[in-house]
């Protein structure tokens, strides 16, 4: 859904505002230990959360007390390497070419369809 005029001013402002105060700017940065959840690290501490759970059920079952410990640990390796984050993908590091469209002003044919399509159910809904 694209900025009306108003809100694409309000945002100008914003972002003069921002780049003139560079202390504030630079103290809004995200850390540089930001990133993303790594679907590969969530697989694999998923499968070793399970495993460990397996571990665990066996070692209560068979009254093998350092197998129940064993599948506990590794229950919870595999909840930390699920929520660990990647050093690859920085979250905040991402800055925009200067030149660019601002996001809404239908630079794809993906967006621009989906805010016509957008667009069409809120006439529909306001006509009926």
């Amino acid at each position: 859904m694209p900025l009306s005029e108003h809100e694409q001013r309000l945002l100008e402002q914003l972002e003069k505002q921002l780049h003139e105060d560079r202390r504030f700017a630079s103290s809004m940065k995200a850390p540089a230990s930001t990133g993303r959840l790594s679907t590969r690290n969530i697989a694999l501490g998923a499968l070793l959360v399970i495993v460990g759970l397996g571990g665990l059920i066996f070692g209560i079952s068979q009254q093998l007390i350092i197998v129940g410990v064993i599948g506990f640990a590794a229950m919870f390796a595999g909840v930390l390497l699920a929520l660990a984050k990647s050093a690859e993908g920085k979250v905040g590091g991402i800055k925009a070419p200067a030149n660019s469209k601002p996001s809404g002003s239908g630079n794809s044919p993906f967006m621009s369809g989906l805010e016509e399509k957008w667009n069409q159910r809120k006439r529909d809904q306001s006509d009926g």
